[in-house]
């Protein structure tokens, strides 16, 4: 375990200064902004699910654990993907015009 994160030192840095900067920029966002960011962001997630298609289509038959991995990216990909739309389109009906 000390030989892996003395060989990889530079990358734990990179991810502990990416999460610091990440929380930082979440917490600056104004509420107003927060879920139209979000929502894109979860739409653009679309290539999680591109990369677990690939998995799947690159794994071998008896590779059970690459199926069940992919599988299960297909399955998160499609609902993160459909949860941008689905919240896009009821922060969209918020601005219509009601009927009366």
């Amino acid at each position: 375990m000390l030989e892996f994160i003395s060989n990889n030192i530079t990358f734990l840095y990179l991810i502990v200064l990416m999460i610091i900067v990440g929380i930082e920029l979440i917490s600056h966002v104004p509420s107003v902004l927060h879920t139209p960011l979000m929502s894109g962001a979860n739409a653009i997630h679309g290539v999680v699910l591109i990369g677990a298609i690939i998995v799947l289509g690159k794994a071998e038959s008896n590779d059970y654990f690459s199926l069940i991995v992919g599988f299960i990216g297909v399955i998160v990909g499609t609902l993160n993907v459909i949860g941008g739309f689905v919240v896009t389109d009821r922060m969209l009906e918020m601005f219509k015009k009601k009927k009366k």
